[in-house]
């Protein structure tokens, strides 16, 4: 009594799955390594020549695919480009979202005196953007301190 339970679902899944595998459209190539159907591009031939002595006939001319042009969206971060070599930062030090990490103005502060960079102080900091640093603290790009002081 049991076994015809256990079967009809398993059935109706073994259904589904090779409907998934069986779907190749009438004109589609043989699938490749992975599965996927190669894709390809429609050619437009040439018209014909209106010269008929013509003994070379035209090349078949490929059109490119519309590919949908997007605006990219501006990356999270710091408004300006990252300057090169030392750099000033001023700003109010915000808490970031894993717990010891400092941001100002889009980057990470990493190293400096714990005493000045705290969450509200105001603060001038200098350093340099190293942003190939790998951090725990998931958000701003890493900018290596080497003073600071509070303003204000």
């Amino acid at each position: 009594m049991r076994s015809p339970w256990l079967a009809t679902p398993a059935l109706a899944v073994c259904l589904a799955l090779s409907a998934c595998g069986s779907g190749q459209g009438a004109g589609a190539g043989p699938p490749t390594e992975m599965g996927a159907t190669p894709v390809t591009t429609p050619t437009d031939p040439e018209p014909a020549a209106a010269d008929s002595e013509s003994a070379t006939p035209a090349a078949p001319r490929s059109t490119p695919a519309s590919v949908p042009t997007r605006t990219p969206k501006a990356p999270a971060g710091p408004s300006k480009p990252p300057p090169v070599g030392a750099a000033t930062l001023t700003g109010t030090v915000q808490a970031g979202v894993e717990p010891g990490c400092l941001l100002l103005d889009g980057y990470l502060l990493v190293g400096g005196p714990r005493a000045v960079l705290t969450p509200g102080a105001s603060v001038l900091v200098t350093g340099k953007i190293q942003p190939d640093l790998v951090t725990i603290c998931q958000q701003g790009i890493p900018f290596l301190v080497e003073t600071a002081s509070r303003q204000g």
